[in-house]
């Protein structure tokens, strides 16, 4: 059974062992837990549904509550401390494309509003309903989940948007091909959700991001049917796709996509590889990331999060032996780890990583072997489930991502703490902030960094915490030219700040594209770009 109110499966925990709670309070102080409220009390704080009856909504108060929000810091709070606000009034499960035109038929009848939900991972506020006096509906799109063509020949293959990463990968593996896109969100998201809002995997090196894989698909919009056909390429005027990408449900409902697979790889690998400091780390991953080697995967963890991870790691005798010998190689305080993967054929994977090795040890880089990154492979989507255990111990885990060249990486990622610690200290707390390269390019890389906080115990408080976190890193962010969301979205947490990146003539833009397909405006009204008729 899903959480409700938090990441994932029920029946995961990520455990914190005491020395990793010692190491928290000593960076930060104890925690505050917080009674958490339950379901039942939760779903009490919605009011009845105001919808006109549909054989295809559900108004029940439990399903209206499981798809009212997603998983951003807000989200949890309003979840955790059952002060829930403005809810869709039902939800729609539909199961084709056909029923999704009468969904949006409903709706200009009504005047109501769509919100489309997928797996419900949303980390930007996509899902929440902003106008309470509104009528709203959310359109749940994972019975939108079958095959419908795979193409083996041209690697094509087509699938109902609302699919889960983990069933794309089945169906995709029982014919011997893959997408291999991986979120961390992977296991919960789904192919339309990593689409419109151009969602970056873990091995986005071999595989590309979202944009790369997407190939076409059929969205239902107020305006009717949009076909996006699938080319190997086309001159043909503005690609269409494009309009898709990033739309976050403003344009549309994605019913159908049609991505390019690839042959599932005949050898994989994961290695780690530490540095004494930062400067060589990054000069090291710049280098792969430009020499182009046939890498899958780079992820570089700055000092603190290096630290971090060992001491999360459990294995308090394994992790000191360790960092022993990497003292003695020159890698102490200060150390970075770097994660590289291969993937492909194994002889050329093989040589791929020889070359990478031999260039991390021009940069004084100790390799360690595979054991860590086998580890990090079993772990990839269990590491987000440390957010349910720091809660459950008092303390809020939020992230910020941007992406910048490189020449602006180091300065980025410290003007981004240093302006959480700021925002906190305001406040009399204490952040635990660390960063990594997520996804690394010959032009520069995304930059990732994770906040770790005490509650207050108050809801309130905690709201104006996050606030003034969210706008400290956010502005500085903008301040030193970086992307608001490099693979997260915009949603309504990012929506403040994306004029400073497409100026008002992008916004003017992006409206216009909007109001053409959804005249009425009934569309995940107010996110990504203001509501229709606020345009410059």
């Amino acid at each position: 059974m899903r959480r409700w109110n938090g990441w994932g499966d029920e029946a995961i925990e990520f455990a914190l062992n005491e020395d990793a709670l010692g190491f928290l309070a000593t960076r930060i102080g104890n925690g505050n837990p917080v009674a958490d409220a339950s379901f039942e009390q939760a779903c009490a704080q919605l009011g009845a549904s105001r919808l006109p009856p549909h054989r295809l909504i559900d108004t029940s108060p439990a399903t209206r509550l499981r798809n009212a929000l997603g998983q951003s810091l807000p989200d949890w709070l309003k979840l955790r401390y059952g002060r829930i606000g403005p809810a869709p009034d039902g939800v729609a499960f539909p199961e084709s494309g056909q029923e999704v035109r009468e969904l949006i038929n409903y709706a200009r009848l009504y005047g109501v509003a769509l919100i489309a939900h997928g797996g419900g991972t949303s980390v930007a506020g996509h899902l929440t309903v902003l106008d309470p006096f509104r009528l709203t509906l959310a359109v749940n799109t994972t019975r939108l989940c079958r095959l419908i063509h795979l193409d083996q020949q041209s690697q094509l293959a087509t699938f109902g948007a609302g699919v889960l990463g983990p069933d794309l990968e089945a169906a995709l593996r029982a014919h011997g091909f893959m997408l291999g896109h991986y979120p961390q969100s992977f296991e919960y998201s789904t192919l339309g959700g990593w689409i419109v809002t151009r969602s970056s995997g873990q091995q986005s090196l071999r595989y590309g991001r979202i944009e790369q894989t997407f190939a076409g698909g059929v969205v239902e919009t107020p305006q009717g049917t949009l076909e996006v056909q699938a080319f190997p390429a086309s001159a043909a005027g503005t690609d269409l796709r494009e309009l898709v990408l990033g739309s976050e449900g403003r344009l549309g409902i994605l019913t159908e996509a049609t991505v390019r697979v690839s042959k599932v790889p005949e050898y994989e690998a994961f290695h780690a590889v530490f540095f004494p400091n930062w400067q060589q780390a990054e000069a090291a991953a710049r280098e792969l990331a430009q020499g182009r080697m046939g890498l899958s995967m780079l992820r570089l963890s700055n000092a603190v999060e290096t630290v971090t991870m060992l001491a999360l790691a459990g294995h308090k005798r394994l992790i000191g032996a360790l960092e022993t010998w990497l003292s003695l190689r020159g890698c102490r305080d200060g150390k970075c780890m770097l994660m590289i993967g291969v993937s492909g054929g194994k002889a050329q994977a093989k040589t791929a990583m020889r070359a990478a090795l031999g260039l991390c040890r021009e940069h004084k880089g100790v390799h360690i072997g595979r054991m860590m990154g086998d580890k990090w492979k079993q772990n990839r989507f269990r590491n987000v489930y440390l957010r349910n255990a720091a809660w459950q111990y008092g303390y809020a885990i939020d992230t910020v991502e941007t992406a910048v060249d490189w020449s602006r990486v180091e300065s980025m990622m410290h003007a981004v703490e240093s302006a959480a610690e700021t925002a906190l200290a305001a406040h009399q707390e204490k952040v635990h902030v660390y960063t990594h390269l997520s996804h690394l390019y010959a032009q520069g890389a995304s930059v990732y960094t994770t906040f770790v906080y005490r509650l207050s115990g108050n809801y309130e408080d905690d709201l104006v915490r996050w606030k003034a976190l969210k706008h400290a890193v956010s502005s500085a962010i903008v301040d030193n030219g970086g992307t608001i969301s490099h693979q997260h979205g915009v949603g309504s947490d990012h929506a403040p700040y994306l004029e400073a990146e497409k100026g008002a003539a992008g916004i003017a833009a992006m409206q216009a594209v909007f109001r053409h397909f959804d005249p009425e405006g009934l569309l995940n009204p107010g996110k990504l770009v203001p509501p229709q008729g606020l345009a410059a």
